[in-house]
């Protein structure tokens, strides 16, 4: 007991003198270890799983599903639209080729550059009107957003547009400096032209009457000139006559 009070009244460090008949009973303290944080074991990298291609098949699927909202919203709208040459997707072609169609003497089987990645086929009935020598290499307007159609067993996917009357038929004649793909504009009609005319609500039939060659020869709808790039689409020869 005594050699205990003795001790605690000496202690002040962690180096102490002990008497010699206490050191069996009594042992300097010794500093608590200090523990150490647990070593964290290196993580392996993420690793994200690559989609399932069923969720790239729905995304691809909502995606063409929305386009086609949007055409049919468009064509909606243009259907609701007043019938008038805004409507026509009239642009300058140009015939590179010409060939008797091979199932029908009266028709001919074009290639036209149209301003677009590749030229499109077109079937006209001008065999008796314009001699194949002078289908070759030319300029003309097409009327590119009819629905194609199969004209004896080939599909057609424009028109080309064209002065006529009972007896004479010519084709339309841009300016000198236009080019493939130049749009046909009436001033006072600034619509957008349909995608495709819906051949049920006969569009082009409705508003072909109006389409007139004027004495000058110029192409007119209701009076007013058809441009291209501000200057007025002609007729060759004919006068006073329709376009069709």
């Amino acid at each position: 007991f005594l050699s205990k009070q003795w001790y605690q009244r000496r202690v002040r460090g962690k180096q102490v003198s002990v008497p010699p008949d206490c050191k069996t009973s009594i042992k300097p303290p010794t500093s608590a270890p200090v523990p150490q944080a647990p070593k964290e074991s290196p993580k392996a990298p993420a690793v994200t799983a690559a989609p399932p291609k069923e969720n790239k098949k729905k995304a691809a699927k909502k995606e063409k599903t929305g386009q086609q909202q949007k055409q049919q919203k468009g064509a909606q709208a243009n259907s609701a639209a007043p019938a008038d040459v805004s409507r026509l997707n009239m642009r300058v072609g140009f015939i590179r080729t010409a060939k008797q169609h091979p199932d029908a003497d009266g028709l001919y089987l074009e290639e036209i550059d149209c301003g677009e990645p590749e030229p499109r086929q077109v079937i006209s009935g001008l065999v008796k009107h314009i001699p194949i020598e002078e289908m070759q290499q030319r300029p003309c307007v097409v009327l590119l957003n009819l629905k194609p159609a199969k004209m004896r067993g080939i599909m057609s996917h424009a028109m080309v547009m064209c002065a006529s009357s009972p007896e004479k038929v010519e084709i339309l004649a841009p300016p000198a400096d236009s080019k493939p793909g130049d749009l046909v504009t009436v001033e006072g009609f600034s619509g957008t032209p349909d995608a495709q005319l819906n051949p049920k609500k006969k569009v082009f039939e409705a508003i072909q009457p109006d389409f007139l060659v004027s004495p000058e020869g110029h192409a007119l709808y209701k009076g007013v000139p058809w441009k291209i790039n501000g200057q007025v689409v002609t007729a060759q020869t004919m006068r006073g006559c329709g376009i069709k």
